[in-house]
């Protein structure tokens, strides 16, 4: 039975790269506490407790809303627009960041103050 398809999401659609991609563009303090990605074009943003919250500003402006985590073992979708979550179809590989990289992270960028310091 094939996957029904869900305005929005591309299954297809790679991500990024394995941190937040602003972040590590130099915008905002250069770190992340969780990670999440565009469901529609893959990139990869810093969650809502981040400090620069990269994630959520990219669905917005970019008018893409569905995002989905981008940490190991979790496999939700949420839509920004109506702030419920979804099931959707499994994305192209990989599905979060590698294993060895830290949380919050990215290695070497966290402040040793981090938990002060989430939203």
């Amino acid at each position: 039975m094939a996957e029904r398809e869900i305005p929005g999401i591309d299954p297809q659609a790679a991500p990024s790269g394995p941190g937040c991609a602003d972040c590590l563009a130099g915008d905002g303090p250069g770190w992340w506490f969780h990670l999440r990605r565009c469901a529609a074009c893959g990139n990869i943003g810093c969650c809502d407790s981040s400090p620069s919250q990269h994630g959520t500003k990219h669905s917005r402006a970019a008018g893409h809303p569905f995002i989905t985590s981008y940490e190991p073992g979790e496999d939700w979708f949420y839509d920004n627009e109506t702030q419920q979550f979804h099931e959707g179809p499994p994305l192209a590989p990989p599905t979060s960041h590698p294993a060895d990289q830290p949380v919050p992270g990215p290695a070497g960028a966290v402040p040793a103050d981090w938990q002060r310091r989430l939203r």
